[in-house]
């Protein structure tokens, strides 16, 4: 089994690197191994599609913070089975803008620059606590752009097509010198698709792509927390005049709990227990996310004070051990006496004045001479 290189090695860059500095070293990158340069050498090949891998998780903010947070397992699926492009063909179609002004070709199609990638899409799902410990699955429903029927995504009325542009020549990009210097920059005319459409569909109006509401079923993995991101591939925008499709993120949030407050992977509860049962001890069951457990509170056990359960806490969705359950002992105080029990507790009281707190009397004693004053010794 290959292990999958560190993008920020790929990119001979630092974890502090600015975007900036990160487009830069991607750009180097195109410079050096883009197909163009490098005709029929392979390495170089895989190189250029190492590279637009590392630039495509990278140069993303919100993939970067996962990667940095999870590493290669927070950004799996990225491009595909197992992440990465699958041929060049891709990666023209992705970061097409980064090519521009190179002075070669920005596609496998002489120089041609391949058309827009779809737009991403972003939605968000609930889910209870429960479901963020066990993983679940499911379903949402988004509303997205899809290729055409009526004109098969071409954007032209049935019976037309669309025709090359005069402009470009339909190379999609246009070559503007001024003396040494030469800019290669996206065709105005038809907006880097080569193509016009001249007769348009009468359903798109010639976007070749119309509105659809989808359902599809959401993988949530165990140990999810509020904030983080799921991402379904080619599940976004439908692109244009057949072009990839962009993807769906989605924002999860997990609601909160009637008895658990989550801190991470922690989570902590509050658990009452009588005066009885903190003085003298006792073995009590404590609720689990999945069924309980028997915790034994040892005699003198004080209020507020804390129990650790390890590992019952929230599953770490990059197979890390899991979090802790923190018990806290509430002491709880009866707001209704019967008169067995009124009578138990007086003699209880007296036994304490007497054998639990004798000091008692002279801490009231102190209290008085903080208010008032120390008395005076003159008799």
């Amino acid at each position: 089994m290959s292990t999958k290189r560190c993008f920020y090695e790929v990119l001979e860059i630092t974890k502090t690197s600015t975007s900036v500095e990160i487009k830069k070293a991607y750009k180097k990158q195109v410079l050096q191994y883009h197909p163009d340069r490098n005709p029929g050498d392979e390495d170089a090949t895989e190189k250029f599609k190492a590279a637009a891998e590392a630039y495509d998780i990278l140069g993303d903010d919100e993939k970067r913070q996962r990667y940095d947070q999870y590493g290669h397992a927070g950004v799996q699926g990225a491009r595909g089975q197992g992440g990465g492009f699958h041929d060049v063909g891709d990666i023209f179609e992705a970061f097409g803008d980064l090519f521009e002004g190179f002075g070669f070709g920005g596609g496998r199609s002489g120089g041609r620059r391949t058309r827009a990638r779809g737009a991403d899409l972003k939605t968000a799902l609930q889910i209870d606590l429960p479901e963020a410990a066990k993983g679940v699955d499911k379903e949402i429903e988004i509303r997205r752009k899809k290729p055409c029927e009526r004109c098969d995504g071409s954007g032209a009325e049935p019976g037309h097509t669309p025709e090359t542009c005069d402009y470009c020549g339909g190379h999609g990009q246009v070559v503007q010198s001024q003396g040494f210097f030469r800019m290669q920059t996206t065709c105005p005319t038809c907006r880097g698709s080569g193509k016009v459409i001249r007769h348009k569909c009468n359903t798109c109006y010639g976007s070749g792509r119309e509105e659809e509401v989808v359902t599809r079923t959401v993988n949530v993995p165990a140990g999810i927390d509020t904030g983080q991101h799921l991402c379904l591939r080619g599940e976004g925008e439908a692109g244009v005049q057949g072009s990839s499709a962009g993807d769906l993120y989605i924002e999860v949030h997990v609601k909160e709990h009637a008895i658990f407050h989550r801190e991470g992977p922690h989570l902590l509860c509050e658990i009452p227990i009588t005066y009885s049962q903190a003085a003298l001890g006792a073995s009590i069951e404590v609720p689990l996310i999945d069924g309980t457990h028997s915790l034994k509170i040892p005699a003198g056990t004080q209020p507020s004070e804390m129990f650790q359960l390890r590992g019952k806490g929230m599953p770490d969705p990059r197979g890390r051990a899991a979090g802790d359950l923190h018990v806290e002992i509430q002491v709880v105080v009866p707001k209704k006496l019967s008169e067995e029990h009124r009578e138990l507790l007086n003699q209880l009281a007296v036994h304490e004045e007497a054998e639990v707190h004798p000091h008692q009397k002279n801490w009231f004693e102190r209290l008085k001479e903080f208010v008032t004053g120390p008395e005076s010794d003159e008799s």
